[in-house]
């Protein structure tokens, strides 16, 4: 059987609950940045990413969770308030990916298959990089009923690119300044990644005709997905005394910040288990959420689309 996602309730009928905890299973995990190839339009970079490496990768062996975050072209400004001496990250991405596994046997399995999909990424990307947390992430907050999203993005979210110089204390102040963001109200969604720092000289994904070095500023960073119900509610909360009274730390800790709007979400695997966006691609998954044709979520369609050995 395949996981399939819901439609959100009602704003007035959210439920205030927190799943942060679904993500407690996802022990080891690669947190990927890429930028398009230069002169592909936009339309036909999305939709092959979708629709043919998204289910690509989600049949590969060992991958217990995927994820593709899509970040717009269009909106780049005033996403982030940068208090004075915090300079905007020089990177322009299109988008990040999530691969997890439930322990290094699985990460290794997928290491293995890996090559069929690597080879395949100069179509696509001109820069591909991949943070290795062997360790994981930390989901502090989430709101978000729907555990595998599939579609525009229902929040108002970022990914934050945290620069600290690689000094001492940056990465204990990071995670005590996350905790801070997490119990604000306004805040729905943050999840926090503090992968290894990046060695430019074992690159990773290895992709041949890739792009996968990145500058000094990039190589040893921390990320942060911060999600809102809107933006009034994100800027209302940058004016918040709670907030405010973060900015000097903030001068003291970070150096640059990169700062990406989240355009839509597309789970591919779930808890080892393939979703249908994963299995029929997303666009397909989005039809049949969209028509609610229930029975093309069951086993005995599901079942025709993964090849049975003994046929």
């Amino acid at each position: 059987m395949t996981q399939r996602s819901h439609q959100s309730a009602p704003s007035h009928l959210v439920n205030t609950a927190d799943f942060a905890a679904r993500d407690e299973h996802i022990r080891c995990l690669s947190y990927g940045v890429m930028r398009k190839l230069a002169g592909l339009p936009q339309d036909l970079f999305a939709g092959y990413w979708r629709d043919v490496l998204g289910p690509l990768l989600a049949r590969l062996p060992g991958v217990g969770y995927y994820v593709q975050h899509h970040f717009s072209q269009d909106h780049w400004a005033h996403l982030w308030p940068l208090p004075d001496g915090i300079r905007r990250m020089d990177v322009v991405l299109d988008g990040a990916v999530e691969v997890g596994f439930a322990d290094i046997d699985g990460r290794n399995r997928y290491a293995e298959a890996s090559p069929v999909l690597f080879g395949n990424l100069f179509h696509l990307f001109e820069h591909t990089v991949a943070y290795n947390l062997p360790q994981g992430s930390r989901t502090l907050v989430d709101r978000e009923a729907d555990g595998i999203p599939n579609g525009p993005d229902r929040l108002y979210r970022l990914h934050l690119h945290l620069n600290g110089g690689s000094g001492n204390g940056f990465r204990p102040w990071l995670s005590e300044w996350a905790q801070d963001l997490a119990s604000a109200p306004a805040v729905q969604k943050l999840r926090l990644h503090l992968p290894e720092p990046y060695d430019n000289a074992h690159p990773a994904p290895p992709s041949p005709f890739v792009d996968n070095q990145v500058s000094d500023e990039r190589k040893d960073i921390g990320v942060i997905e911060i999600g809102f119900a809107g933006a009034l509610t994100a800027r209302e909360f940058w004016e918040s005394e709670a907030y405010r009274a973060t900015v000097e730390e903030q001068r003291r800790h970070l150096r640059s910040v990169g700062a990406f709007l989240v355009t839509g979400i597309y789970t591919y695997v779930r808890d080892g288990v393939i979703t249908t966006a994963g299995l029929r691609g997303s666009r397909t998954a989005e039809l049949i959420e969209r028509i609610g044709a229930v029975n093309q979520t069951r086993d005995e369609v599901t079942r025709r689309f993964v090849q049975d050995p003994n046929r």
